[in-house]
């Protein structure tokens, strides 16, 4: 979700913006709690805050910065039922594990199609919306006779804060 067109907003409207976001984020956590118990998967303390804390994260987090993010209010917490949690919710589609060859797993709460752009500086991960998605998936489609049933893009570049360095 590019986030450009609210910094222009008054101060006023970023707070309304913010709020409706926040409401968003609690009726998808709720829908997800659902659709888990729908499934016949267990709902534990853990497994609602690493849910909360993935929807609420921007920065698609290793699942170190989870688990030490959620270690003080969670004390019962281990790397293990990190590891685990995020494997279930991988498995059932609500989050996309980004592997990358040089650098720990991150993770991303799946909202809907988009991109990624990783800093080759600094390892940063930023989220881009793709035009025109349909078309790139009918042209897969009508090139290669595949059925297509998602797409990972992922761009690499300097983030604005790696270039003040060069």
């Amino acid at each position: 979700m590019s986030t450009s067109h609210i910094q222009t907003k008054p101060e006023l409207h970023q707070a309304e913006e913010h709020d409706h976001h926040k409401s968003d984020n609690e009726h998808l956590f709720e829908e997800v709690i659902q659709e888990l118990k729908d499934k016949h998967i267990r709902i534990t303390a853990q497994r609602e805050a690493i849910i909360k804390y993935l929807i609420e994260s921007e920065t698609h987090p290793t699942v170190e910065q989870i688990y030490q993010d959620l270690l003080p209010h969670h004390k019962s917490l281990s790397l293990a039922t990190v590891y685990n949690n995020l494997k279930t919710l991988v498995d059932e589609g609500y989050v996309y594990e980004m592997k990358f060859s040089d650098v720990t797993s991150r993770y991303d709460f799946i909202r809907h199609q988009h991109g990624h752009i990783i800093c080759t500086k600094c390892g940063r991960v930023s989220d881009f919306d793709i035009p025109n998605i349909s078309q790139i998936h009918a042209a897969a489609r009508e090139q290669t006779h595949y059925l297509v049933n998602g797409m990972n893009l992922e761009i690499r570049g300097i983030c604005p804060e790696c270039q003040k360095d060069l």
